[in-house]
């Protein structure tokens, strides 16, 4: 199997964490996105991770060498910014005869056996992963009819289908899938300029091609700060390595903290997940997560989102600060 991993959004929602790095290495629940999607993966065989990156795809690179020196990989660097199925389509010279491929995009994580792959595509060309949602209107659905996709809305107005598209798509002949890829560019099936899934989809529909739509256990977003919180709070409750205790401090489970961080006479959690590097003293946190080396002394915050190499002091607030930022609360003016 060869896996596509498209990592070259910019990740403006979740700005201004993505400034300057790229939405795949911003943390949750003590590990980066990347991490996550990397271990959901852990149980599949993969022959081949395609990882199609934009210009800071270097830095996706060299955190992917640190950590999973092992894992067989390519980088492709989509120099173009003309969607989601265009990323996927700069794969194509990897995908050979009897390849099968998963696409996962990477702005959302899962929670599914992905070892049931060949049960549950038994008979289909391909699965689109899918959630049942209550708000339809904000995604792309799949409409069903006897266990299979018939069409595909995006953001429909009437209630066609409340089953929505995860970002997580098996194809069981990669080589074929990418001719329609190629045929949708070569169309120009755009939506405001960007091609995307959808479209390559229905094509394949059209010419009689067999797809299901089974459905995952969680779909967590991490796309912006509300939903990449709420993605802490439900990954942090479901680890099995949650509880801490630190002298002199109060630490309310679940909370991730990494070893090298320095927690000092402060009450952490819940929630709460602190990277390497880090500085607590006399503080507050709770429902928050706090990237890399950051120093935070005399606060109270929760629900916020703290990036990396942060110095925040003061008092209570619920914030949401960038990388490298140098914050003063509660400090008279000079």
């Amino acid at each position: 199997m060869k896996v596509i991993l498209p990592v070259a959004g910019k990740g403006t929602r979740l700005r201004p964490h993505t400034l300057n790095k790229p939405k795949s290495l911003v943390r949750v629940a003590g590990k980066t996105i990347f991490e996550h999607v990397i271990a959901s993966l852990a149980k599949v065989k993969c022959d081949q991770y395609i990882l199609i990156t934009d210009e800071n795809g270097q830095v996706v690179e060299n955190f992917q060498k640190s950590l999973f020196p092992n894992l067989p990989s390519v980088y492709i660097q989509q120099q173009e910014r003309l969607g989601p199925a265009h990323a996927v389509w700069l794969a194509k010279d990897y995908i050979h005869e009897g390849d099968d491929v998963l696409i996962v995009f990477n702005d959302t994580l899962f929670i599914t056996d992905l070892t049931r792959i060949p049960r549950l595509s038994e008979g289909l060309d391909g699965l689109i992963y899918s959630k049942e949602v209550e708000d339809y209107r904000r995604f792309g659905v799949n409409v069903m009819k006897n266990g299979l996709i018939t069409d595909m809305v995006e953001k429909p107005d009437q209630p066609i289908s409340r089953l929505a598209q995860v970002g997580l798509y098996y194809i069981k002949d990669g080589k074929r899938f990418m001719g329609y890829l190629s045929a949708a560019i070569e169309k120009k099936l755009t939506v405001k300029g960007e091609y995307y899934l959808p479209e390559v989809f229905k094509l394949m529909l059209a010419d009689g091609m067999k797809l299901g739509a089974p459905e995952i256990d969680e779909w967590l977003d991490c796309g912006k700060t509300e939903t990449l919180l709420s993605s802490n709070r439900f990954l942090l409750e479901h680890s099995s390595r949650s509880h801490y205790c630190i002298e002199g401090c109060v630490i309310i489970p679940p909370v991730s903290i990494h070893p090298s961080a320095h927690v000092n006479h402060s009450v952490i959690g819940p929630h709460v997940s602190i990277a390497e590097g880090c500085n607590i003293e006399n503080s507050i946190i709770k429902d928050t997560v706090v990237n890399s080396n950051s120093i935070i002394k005399n606060v109270i915050i929760e629900q916020s989102l703290i990036g990396d190499s942060v110095e925040l002091s003061g008092g209570a607030q619920r914030i949401n600060i960038g990388d490298n930022s140098v914050i003063e609360l509660g400090v008279p003016a000079k």
